[in-house]
């Protein structure tokens, strides 16, 4: 399957919006309509009843705020998808799970609170798999409905990829921004660790858990990053940067299929005058992902100590299996694996900083979409950025023979994220259209 409708590129939609180009309650029929035909068969978005009414109040209110449109906020009238993991005044927040209503309601988040007042409207909830862990939800990948769209975020990937917004907002502990964005055929931008406030947000394990977007460019990325972000401060664009490939048993996990297409793409940044520079790394990766899963598993055990002694029968197997991983694990244990990913993130600053490396470039994932929808897929690709808590962004760059995305991923420096997106449009510009 194509994706149903085009994607909306954020920025021109916006600004189009604002102009009042289309009206806005036009704009929110038009959104109502188009989710009405498209969802039943991607099913991004969570079920609810009533969204065009509340669509349309809301978009009455953002009208009579702001009524002369040279003083509307940049995200006038954008509808945007959030991740069922985040609270927002006015919908419920199951987290994928059976729970019952109300058990996991909260304060809305802080990040929803930036996007309202710049303007937006909360299109409604996208899937996510369980408590955003592994245990997926109904979303379909546009691109082909029988391969999975990737997870956790997998309906805020989904609803950018079929065209059904602009913008979706989701949380990556692992990969659950990159990789789906990698498998639609979209932007996914995962900042630095905590340059966008997590409170508001369920968490899967509150030392790693990041919050990111998704959109159809990296000018959508950038312009939703200034909003979202803390102190966000556009970066010229001085120069090229120097791409650093990460060679070894990390870059062995890609299948042969995502390494010949990463060639290629090495390839064309070369010819437009890129340089890139192979680097000796992560030699030591089962040992970090070891560590990961030990602060991970440990944390999210820790989230859950009341909610799973009470309600343990109604979660999903994998999610439950998880959590008691978590609690074989001993404070001592834990605490050794926050001394080892201290040190990893050290190392790794310093190897960028010895070798010249501006950006680290991988293939965004293993490859594209597994099929089937029983699986979220492998997010090694993504596990040692997001250990370190480096801003990464995945940008499309092609497909498979059979129609199935690509993604590209670029990660920058430890609150280089500006000049992440800068660089990252700069690839997407060599690319060229996914």
């Amino acid at each position: 399957m194509e994706p149903t409708e085009p994607l909306i590129p954020l920025v021109g939609e916006a600004a189009a919006l604002r102009a009042g180009r289309p009206e806005l309650q036009l704009h929110v029929e038009r959104l109502c309509t188009r989710i009405d035909r498209v969802d039943p068969l991607v099913r991004a978005f969570t079920p609810e009843p009533g969204r065009y009414e509340r669509l349309a109040a809301e978009a009455r209110a953002v009208t009579d705020r702001w009524q002369d449109p040279a003083g509307r906020p940049v995200l006038y009238g954008v509808p945007v998808g959030i991740k069922d993991v985040i609270q927002v005044d006015g919908l419920p927040t199951h987290a994928g799970s059976t729970l019952p209503p109300g058990v996991l309601a909260g304060p809305q988040a802080s990040l929803v609170g930036r996007l309202r007042e710049a303007g937006a409207l909360v299109a409604g909830k996208t899937v996510t798999a369980e408590f955003a862990v592994n245990a997926p939800g109904p979303t379909r990948n546009p691109h082909d409905l029988a391969h999975t769209p990737g997870g956790s975020s997998s309906g805020s990937a989904a609803a950018v990829a079929a065209g059904l917004v602009p913008l979706a907002v989701g949380t990556q502990t692992i990969g659950s921004v990159i990789r789906p964005a990698a498998y639609c055929g979209v932007v996914g931008f995962r900042p630095t660790y905590g340059r966008i406030p997590a409170d508001g947000v369920i968490a899967n394990a509150p030392s790693l858990d990041t919050v990111g977007v998704f959109t159809a460019d990296v000018a959508g990325a950038a312009l939703a990053a200034a909003v979202l972000c803390d102190g966000w401060s556009p970066a010229a664009e001085t120069r090229s940067p120097v791409l650093g490939v990460p060679v070894g048993p990390y870059l062995d996990q890609a299948e042969p299929a995502a390494r010949s297409a990463f060639a290629r793409q090495l390839d064309g940044l070369r010819d437009r005058g890129m340089t890139i520079r192979r680097v000796e790394l992560l030699d030591d990766l089962d040992d970090v992902v070891r560590t990961l899963q030990a602060v991970n598993r440990y944390e999210l055990a820790r989230v859950h100590a009341e909610l799973f002694p009470r309600f343990g029968g109604l979660y999903r197997p994998e999610t439950a299996a998880a959590i008691r991983r978590g609690h074989e694990i001993s404070g001592t244990a834990y605490a050794a694996a926050l001394h080892a990913r201290s040190g990893f993130r050290r190392r790794l600053a310093e190897v960028m900083t010895g070798e010249g490396v501006d950006l680290w470039i991988t293939p965004a994932a293993t490859g594209p979409a597994p099929l089937g929808l029983d699986s979220t897929g492998d997010a090694i690709m993504s596990l040692p950025w997001s250990h370190a808590g480096l801003p990464a962004v995945t940008v499309p760059a092609g497909n498979t023979p059979e129609g199935l995305p690509l993604g590209l991923q670029l990660v920058g420096a430890e609150s280089a994220d500006e000049q992440l997106l800068s660089w990252a449009a700069a690839v997407e510009r060599v690319l060229g259209p996914g």
